[in-house]
């Protein structure tokens, strides 16, 4: 069992701080103390959720997993194709910097680890099938 955790972008953050960060100083100045709660509360969430984000290689099945909100698991057989993308679209994912990994029921998912190199070398040896489109 192989446990990679996912990349955590820059991009992501920033945004998040500059909008919890301009929020919560207007509520500090407004005094409205439990806005403030609620927005240290959401920050702690989202930093809860990137952290436990990780996709783990166990024998032949891929899982996906991003705390409470997404435990999934794949049959690595049935990747057909991964691709390198910045779709931003929801994901589990914790960065900008994805893998797209498409299967043979035209599903897909997008996800960022970390150790993109390494993680889809794993996926090569268990499938080496699998068509693999990086960017230049």
């Amino acid at each position: 069992m192989t446990v990679y955790k996912s990349k955590i972008g820059l991009s992501i953050v920033l945004l998040l701080v500059l909008v919890l960060g301009t929020t919560s100083y207007l509520m500090i100045k407004d005094g409205a103390w439990l806005g403030l709660l609620l927005n240290i509360l959401v920050a702690l969430v989202i930093g809860y959720i990137f952290i436990q984000t990780r996709y783990t290689i166990k024998g032949d099945i891929l899982i996906v997993k991003c705390t409470f909100l997404i435990n999934k698991s794949y049959e690595i057989k049935r990747i057909t194709k991964i691709t390198e993308t910045n779709n931003p679209l929801s994901a589990p994912a914790a960065s900008l910097d994805r893998l797209e990994i498409n299967f043979d029921n035209y599903d897909s998912v997008l996800i960022s680890p970390k150790q993109k190199s390494e993680f889809i070398s794993h996926l090569k040896i268990l499938n080496p099938n699998i068509v693999v489109t990086l960017k230049k």
